[in-house]
């Protein structure tokens, strides 16, 4: 890992929040020693929840290449990501993850994950948000669909 990539997260973390575009966490994505995408927290500037740093270097990295797969790439961040971030680091299938400051770090400025760490241990039946399943026969059908279908693109 290269903390040369590593400061150019922090360094975007820093800068887009002074500038008003949201909380202080960036991101990048690398490959081959090129960064490919980088990410900065938008949460409050594009009213999108999602906008984490990770999230919007993945989707600049998959843009550029063109994939939705980012084997073969690491990911640096100026913060330990959130269940969230570290779900799309697994789901992009990105080699490895470096980070900077600890998600202890990140509660002791405000940014407190705990909750989010203890309910995806729960089953869902347990967890502090209400959650109901039902119709699963049709959703299981559509399930089918999939595997049987010749020309989908796994992932």
């Amino acid at each position: 890992m290269n903390n040369e990539f590593l400061h150019e997260a922090i360094r975007l973390s820093k800068e887009k929040m002074a500038a008003g575009e949201g909380g202080p966490f960036g991101a990048v994505v690398v490959k081959n020693g090129e960064i490919i995408g980088r990410g900065w927290n938008r949460v409050t500037s594009t009213n999108d929840p999602t906008a984490h740093a990770e999230i919007m270097a993945i989707r600049a990295a998959c843009s550029r290449l063109e994939t939705f797969s980012l084997a073969g790439c690491e990911i640096y961040a100026s913060c330990e990501p959130c269940p969230m971030c570290l779900s799309a680091i697994y789901w992009a299938r990105l080699d490895a993850l470096c980070f900077a400051a600890s998600r202890s770090d990140a509660a002791d400025a405000g940014f407190d994950d705990a909750l989010l760490y203890e309910e995806i241990s729960k089953p869902w039946s347990l967890r502090t948000l209400k959650s109901e399943q039902n119709l699963l026969i049709e959703a299981r059908q559509v399930f089918n669909l999939w595997k049987n279908k010749s020309n989908k693109t796994p992932y």
